[in-house]
């Protein structure tokens, strides 16, 4: 090999074809599909309008403020730990039923999200993940920086596109602003570096779609062209990207926040009766799941996080949402639980 590395015996896959796996093979659409195909991500731009974005990144600054922690949007001396909500890699947001807060579900039922998603995968008949978001604090001083955590989402015993990603952006959001990296290139040539390097297993937590990198893999992509890219985009687009995709994110290095939402939609006959009753108790629960909203769904349970400040379970964080969605048409369509 060119790159001097030995390959190794690579197993077949242990997971059957999946019906959707060559759609995004040839970059042939004359739209924005074809640069999903050849760089592994794209950027709709104005998916929502910029006003109805920024409303949303105020709602979610004022979900902060209502908890009785102190946080005030105006005052940086409280962008810390003791007086936010848990959260991981300097904000992003799993627990509180945050997933069905009704400002996040109005962000999914944003017409121009669903339509970017229709036009993906063919139909408008489709499902949602039931995901978080994210409130990264410029100038945070009590967050460890745990360095970088570049990933797949998407197992290395899948072959072809299974899952496109999305992050719904509600602020400004340029190069010091913190945001999605992503290795531009790296989607299109992952079957490739399984084929290569086997397929073992790297996950680092519960879901089967994930896989962690380590830093000596890197340059088998970089001798193949692919580069470090930070998407910057503004209030209102939606950034998707192909599971296969490595990324990670950053946090600001500037003055501003970085607030968006984690939408990731795909067919609804892809649900089987199984993946129809988990969806229905996560809703019914208000419990969040990961980005893939049918098959091999990871239910995060309930379990209040533990404080970093007092070392406790959060007694603010009772898996009720502060604001429960209404249970709309839409909403109920989206969420699987009524058929179209």
């Amino acid at each position: 090999m060119p790159d001097g590395i030995t390959s190794v015996p690579t197993p077949e896959p242990v997971f059957p074809p999946f019906e959707y796996s060559k759609l995004l093979d040839k970059a042939n659409f004359g739209d924005w599909r074809d640069e999903l195909v050849t760089s592994g991500y794209t950027v709709i731009k104005g998916a929502v309008p910029r006003e109805r974005a920024l409303e949303a990144r105020n709602q979610a600054f004022q979900w902060l403020e209502d908890f009785p922690l102190g946080f005030k949007r105006e005052d940086p001396s409280t962008y810390k730990n003791e007086h936010l909500p848990n959260h991981h890699k300097g904000g992003m947001i799993h627990g509180y039923g945050i997933g069905h807060e009704q400002w996040v579900w109005n962000l999914r039922t944003e017409q121009g999200v669903i339509d970017a998603f229709a036009k993906l995968w063919g139909t408008d008949e489709l499902i949602v993940s039931f995901d978080s978001a994210a409130v990264m604090l410029p100038n945070r001083t009590d967050v460890v920086d745990a360095g970088r955590w570049e990933h797949i989402d998407q197992s290395p015993s899948r072959r072809g596109l299974y899952c496109v990603q999305g992050i719904l952006n509600l602020n400004e959001c340029g190069p010091d602003e913190g945001g999605l990296m992503i290795l531009k290139g790296s989607a299109a040539l992952m079957e490739e570096f399984f084929d290569h390097f086997g397929r073992g297993e790297t996950r680092t937590w519960g879901p089967v779609d994930f896989y962690s990198f380590m830093d000596h893999q890197h340059q088998w992509f970089f001798d193949r062209g692919c580069e470090w890219v930070k998407v910057c985009c503004e209030p209102g687009d939606l950034i998707l990207w192909d599971s296969r995709a490595m990324h990670y994110n950053v946090r600001p290095t500037g003055k501003r926040d970085r607030t968006c939402a984690y939408i990731c939609m795909a067919p609804a006959k892809l649900l089987s009766d199984e993946d129809r009753a988990a969806r229905k108790l996560a809703f019914e629960e208000y419990r969040g799941t990961t980005h893939v909203p049918f098959a091999a769904l990871h239910v995060r349970p309930h379990v209040p996080g533990i404080r970093v400040d007092t070392g406790l379970p959060d007694p603010n964080d009772t898996g009720i949402p502060r604001e429960p969605r209404a249970a709309s048409d839409t909403v109920l369509k989206l969420a699987g639980i009524k058929a179209y």
